[in-house]
């Protein structure tokens, strides 16, 4: 849980930074954002004024911004050693799943988990380096480039890349249910798709922990990775004709991967027989790997 409150605040650092350049596609961004308070009812026209200092995006906002971009990195850091508190606590996971039994299950934090993640930070801050040093505009929308001009409204307001799944579902409500209309109910799935992660302990009623020795989850959850990736593809389409019919489908096997497939599953899949140990789970791999092709002893 705490790793969701991390991801929702890195997303709000995210936003918050994306304005402060003044562009076209910032300012349009902003109000957007900031509009979709205005769903609520009572609270919505308030909250929505309150984060613009006024009532459309102007200095105010950008102060407002500047100082919570600064501010939630030091939550985030917070809440980042809450979670390794917590790690400390409840122990590591492991690759294989299985519980740790006797003290051969266990390892060293240092050096193997230490260089393990230190291979993993190298691997990413390369990445981030190449981006940001080579290709610093690749990520971004060429219609930012263009100075903020609230008369002129850009033919097609796409967020950053890392909310067009979010963007996408959004769009997809675009009929009334009885009191709630298309702008309230875009709003709630799109907020809805993220408080739904807080409920996965409860949701996955599986008693196995990896999906290892679990192939229907497995693959269920490979259709899951392949639909967030075309809803993030969607998200980038306009809201018009077969899009927003794909998007619908998408936002519909999203949700019903969490409440429906995840659920049934742990219920009635038989998994794959699970090793006593995680000993015997790595010996296992182990001689299966210098195992000879062909061979059948």
């Amino acid at each position: 849980m705490l790793g969701v409150v991390i991801y929702l605040l890195m997303m709000a650092t995210g936003f918050m930074g994306y304005v402060l350049p003044w562009g076209q596609m910032s300012f349009w961004g902003a109000t957007v954002i900031t509009g979709f308070f205005t769903a609520f009812p009572l609270i919505g026209d308030w909250v929505q004024q309150l984060l613009l200092g006024g009532f459309a995006v102007g200095e105010p906002t950008l102060q407002r911004f500047f100082a919570l971009h600064y501010l939630l990195p030091f939550m985030i850091a917070g809440v980042v050693v809450l979670h390794v508190w917590a790690l400390h606590v409840t122990g590591q996971t492991n690759p294989t799943g299985v519980e740790v039994k006797q003290k051969s299950d266990t390892v060293p934090f240092t050096p193997y988990a230490t260089l393990k993640d230190a291979l993993g930070v190298t691997i990413f801050l390369i990445a981030y380096v190449w981006f940001v040093f080579y290709m610093p505009n690749f990520l971004g929308h060429p219609d930012n480039y263009i100075p903020a001009d609230s008369m002129k409204t850009p033919s097609h307001i796409v967020p950053e890349w890392y909310y067009l799944p979010f963007y996408a579902m959004l769009r997809a409500i675009t009929f009334d249910i009885g009191p709630i209309d298309s702008k309230l109910g875009g709003v709630l799935v799109m907020f809805g798709s993220i408080i739904i992660l807080f409920f996965l302990p409860w949701l996955d009623t599986s008693k196995v922990r990896s999906a290892s020795y679990r192939p229907w989850f497995k693959l269920f959850f490979w259709l899951f990775v392949a639909n967030a990736v075309l809803l993030g593809w969607l998200g980038s389409q306009p809201a018009e004709g077969v899009f927003v019919v794909m998007s619908q489908l998408g936002t519909l096997f999203y949700f019903g991967f969490f409440l429906v497939i995840m659920p049934v599953l742990g219920l009635v899949e038989k998994p794959t027989r699970i090793p006593n140990s995680i000993t015997e789970a790595v010996l296992e791999k182990e001689a299966a790997r210098k195992k000879p092709a062909g061979s059948n002893g």
